[in-house]
This record gives structure tokens, sequence and C-alpha cells, in this order.
């Protein structure tokens, strides 16, 4: 049974940020189709910014109605929300409206906003409600969570990106300049902002009827099917949670090994009994019953394991000010300031490098995190 749960808490972390991690590394293909170009990083670096609301109001709610908000209703509903968004995406996102004048995939960027406040309020509603297991549960929700970052990473190396490639192809010769080797054609260019590149290219064999012509491979898959895949991890990552909630067993919180019963809200008292940290109040029990279903009954394994919490000096404030200003610098240029120029940066050296420079950086951040919890420096 323990292993069984590993394996739930993994898929159920994989739903955290699944979505707007694999919005991000299928931008290369998208930049080029849509009529934002460029500039589409930009609109979904505000668009998730804004889907910070959905943290916020469950924040609040906790704030000014303590125990009101049930957890469990929540995260089932933001994890359907995002395997409807995903599903349509997959069938809307090429849609566009004309908005002030201008053409808009107004599809595409509102199911982003749907999307972006499913990953977004997973982060103040998913680790509560991993709070109910043991500790030893946890590190496999924060093996899921990295997850949510790689395997989108993953499917878009597998995908590709459409490369060029220039090939001779056969024209009559009515050109006049032909028989000086100048061939004048239109190419089209997914990424050029009307679609049509008029361009005047050399070649020793125009005036043999030959001509220099640019053709777009197309990836492994298409936008579409892989619209589909994240739309299958969320699922993956909402049955898990269903099946979470039905385990047989109540599992103790994991906090009430950390926390003293001096430290615990009046109201912070679970259904059995159990008291409960005021951060998990509103958290409600997994089912019916006592125990961890790998350990036996609660507090078997725990008793006389029990130890006071060692007082730690604590920081200054100056350390305190630096400390906060490192995280919002880090945190403004990793989902922020970096992703928005991400295409005039890497754009100019081709479609390839933007999509390797999006694809492996998905993939570095959890490896890094992996290389930080195995080799830890404090």
């Amino acid at each position: 049974m323990a292993l069984q749960v590993h394996a739930l808490a993994c898929a159920f972390g994989l739903g955290s940020w699944v979505a707007v991690n694999g919005l991000w590394v299928e931008l290369p293909l998208l930049v080029g189709v849509l009529p934002e170009g460029w500039a589409l990083p930009s609109y979904l670096t505000v668009i998730i910014q804004l889907a910070n609301v959905g943290p916020l109001a469950v924040t609040l709610a906790h704030r000014l109605c303590p125990g009101a908000l049930r957890e469990a209703p929540v995260i089932a509903g933001v994890l359907a929300v995002g395997v409807l968004a995903c599903a349509l995406l997959a069938a809307f996102w090429r849609r566009t409206n004309c908005i002030l004048g201008q053409e808009r995939s107004s599809a595409f960027l509102a199911l982003t906003f749907f999307l972006a406040l499913v990953d977004c309020t997973s982060s103040v509603t998913f680790l509560p409600f991993m709070m109910q297991l043991p500790a030893r549960y946890v590190s496999s929700y924060f093996i899921g969570e990295g997850l949510s970052g790689f395997l989108p990473g993953l499917l878009a190396l597998a995908q590709g990106v459409g490369v060029a490639r220039c090939v001779n192809a056969s024209e009559p010769p009515t050109n006049p300049n032909a028989s000086q080797g100048l061939a004048l054609q239109a190419e089209y260019h997914p990424l050029a902002g009307q679609g049509l590149a008029l361009q005047t290219e050399y070649h020793p064999l125009a005036g043999q009827g030959l001509a220099l012509q640019t053709e777009y491979l197309a990836p492994s898959f298409s936008p579409e099917a892989f619209f589909v895949l994240l739309a299958v991890m969320t699922s993956v990552s909402l049955l898990a949670f269903i099946l979470l909630r039905r385990l047989p067993h109540t599992y103790q919180l994991s906090a009430e090994h950390l926390v003293s019963s001096e430290g615990v809200s009046s109201e912070g008292v679970s259904s059995e009994g159990v008291p409960v940290p005021a951060v998990c109040v509103g958290v409600e029990p997994l089912g019916v019953g006592g125990g961890d279903p790998a350990k036996g009954p609660p507090g078997a394994e725990e008793r006389g394991q029990r130890r006071p919490l060692l007082a730690k000096r604590g920081y200054s404030g100056a350390q305190q000010a630096f400390i906060y200003a490192m995280v919002v610098w880090a945190n403004s240029a990793t989902n922020g300031l970096l992703p928005s120029v991400q295409t005039y940066s890497c754009m100019p050296y081709g479609s390839l490098a933007y999509h390797l420079s999006a694809a492996l950086a998905s993939l570095a951040n959890p490896l890094a995190c992996i290389i930080a919890m195995l080799r830890p420096q404090r």
C-alpha cells in the first residue's frame, strides 16, 4: 500500500504546473502562427500574473473565514477546469477575432488564463492537502511537481520544430533576370508578419530554369496532439487525487510531529480529535479510520520518536530583507523578465535555437532541484 500511495502522490503533484510549463515549451511552434507573433510570450507573462487572483482568493478565504473553505472541492474543481481548458485549447487555439482593429488570438489567451488559474491555485491548495499524509509521502509529491516541467520538456524535444531547409525547384525561365543568375520569388515564412517574404536570391543554375526555395518541415506531431497530451496528464493528476481521497484509512497529519500541541489554535481540531495546526485549518480528513496503511495503527511508529524542537537563532532584519529581495529578484527574472524576451533573444538564431532553449530550460529546473535535494549545502 505504501508504494501505491507514493505513486498516487507523485501523479497528484504532476498536475501542479504541467499546463503552464507545457505552454512555454510549445511557444516556438505558436509564435509563427498566432497573430501576436514574437510578442506572444509577453502576453502569456501578463496573463499568468493576473491568474494569481486564484491563490489570493484562497488566502483571503482562509483569513476571513477560518475553516469554511474545504480544499478537496477546490482541488477537484481546479483540476477539472484544467482538463477542460486543455481539451478546448486543442480544438480552438487557432481561433482569432478582430479586437480594436487588430487580429487577436482571443481563444488561446482566454484558455491560457484558466490554465494559469489552475496552476497558480495549486500552490496554495495541493500542499495543505498533502499535509494530511506522513512526511515521507510529501517528498513524492514534490517529485511529481518536478515532473510537471520535465515531462512537457521531453514531449517538446520529441515533437521538434519546423526546421527550414533549402531545395532546388524547377520553374520555367520566365524571369528576365534568370539569364543573369537571379531568381526573384515570393516565399511563405511562418514567422513573417504578413506571411510573405519577397527576396532576391542568386543561384548559378537559375538560367537553366532552377530556383532555390525554402521548405519547412513539419514537427513530429501537431500542437493539437500536444495539448491533448497535457489534458491526459492533468486527468491523471485528477484521478490520483480521487484515489487518494478514497483510501480506506485516515492519515495522521505530518505536521503534528513538528508543532507542539500548545501552539495549536483552539478551532484547529479535526473530527477525530487530532489537533490541527493553524495552517491546516479547513483541510478535511481523507477518510474514515486511523493510521497509515503501511505502518498499522496511528501512533505505532511515532511513539518514542517525538523530540522537542531545537530553538534556532533567528535572522536579523537586514538578513531577512536581503533574503526576501533575492527571492523577489529570482522570481521576477525566472517567471517574468526572461520568458517575455526569450523570443527576441533566441529567434534571431532560428526557430530551432528557440525551441531548444525553451525545452531544455524546462528540463533544467527539476534536474537542478534533484541535485539540490541529493547534495544539500547548509
